[in-house]
């Protein structure tokens, strides 16, 4: 008898996600669909203003919906979270999903200090009564290695170093034991030698609680350590997904060459570093149509992109956005 498939813990379906600009609105992120399974850290990587953020802070729905719309299918647990009413959302949010922000200075309360902060989903989703809540957050800012937990539980966010607040938005987002963490940059604000502490805490919890990772990063050295499938996204769109391992040996969109071509080898001292050319473009002129990154690959023919992008399967659970990936080599990238 065959072994069942594993489910996905998250579903996302076509997901669009568009800002309002002078009256109109803009997709920031275009048709977007993925999976992420259970115990899975999965990674968004892509340059700043690729979507990732605004694809995050969709599945929660964080977004201020005075000036945003959500179309498409996020499904967790059966649910379509993007149909939910607010208080049924609410029920999901803190308990079965939680979020790690870019910066813990302003994602914690500076006029509560950090033990509150941390019982505060206890109080909303668990009978726990005060001494229970106390000891459960004590002995989380203990798990997230806080060398003196009562210290740190009677601190004010700016009584606390960078690394010891990043900790502490851990412990917030781990307190009711959440199937999903979101971690939206996490490392950004802190300096390299708390990264890695920082990046070895996530890693080692993820693992004692199984719990899935969805982590959104520019930092493709952060995805090698830490990640087990990655999509890349450029202006919208995910351009290529795959296992972190193959992402990384068989790269094929030209935009994951151009990224990999760009980090700095032992081996390229003394060279130039590679640099891709062009930017990201701004949200309103995006093209809508045609291969999006094909005015950064001057040494790519136009008739290798296709008018009409669509993926194509390169290898097993390996998929990429676009023929341009055809033919395609990364001393071009260098040239």
């Amino acid at each position: 008898m065959e072994k069942p498939l594993l489910s996905p813990l998250l579903s996302i379906k076509d997901l669009r996600v568009s800002f309002r600009i002078d009256g109109q609105y803009y997709n920031a992120v275009d048709h977007v669909s993925l999976d992420v399974m259970p115990n899975e850290v999965f990674a968004i990587v892509g340059e700043s203003g690729s979507g990732k953020s605004a694809l995050a802070l969709s599945i929660p729905r964080l977004h201020n919906m005075n000036y945003t719309r959500l179309h498409g299918n996020i499904f967790y647990d059966e649910k379509d979270l993007l149909v939910l009413r607010e208080n049924q959302l609410n029920q999901i949010r803190g308990a079965h999903i939680s979020m790690i922000f870019q910066d813990p200075l302003t994602s914690l309360n500076p006029l509560i200090k950090v033990g509150p902060q941390i019982e505060e989903s206890l109080t909303y989703h668990t009978s726990m009564g005060k001494a229970e809540k106390k000891a459960r957050a004590l002995l989380l800012l203990d798990q997230v290695g806080i060398k003196n937990p009562p210290i740190t539980y009677g601190s004010f966010p700016h009584e606390l170093s960078g690394g010891m607040r990043q900790r502490a938005v851990i412990a917030v987002a781990l307190a009711c034991k959440p199937s999903l963490i979101i971690a939206d940059e996490p490392t950004t604000a802190l300096d390299v030698t708390i990264q890695a502490q920082i990046l070895d805490l996530l890693r080692s919890l993820q693992k004692e609680t199984k719990s899935s990772i969805i982590l959104i990063t520019h930092d493709l050295g952060v995805v090698a350590e830490m990640a087990d499938r990655v999509a890349v996204m450029y202006a919208g769109q995910i351009v290529e997904i795959a296992p972190a391992l193959k992402l990384f040996k068989e790269p094929h969109h030209p935009y994951t060459r151009s990224l990999l071509a760009s980090i700095p080898h032992g081996d390229t001292v003394s060279k130039r570093l590679n640099a891709i050319k062009g930017i990201v473009p701004s949200l309103k002129y995006i093209p809508r149509t045609g291969c999006r990154f094909s005015h950064r690959t001057p040494w790519i023919p136009a008739e290798r992109h296709q008018e009409e992008p669509k993926y194509h399967q390169v290898g097993q659970d390996h998929m990429v956005l676009c023929t341009c990936y055809k033919d395609f080599f990364f001393e071009e990238v260098r040239s």
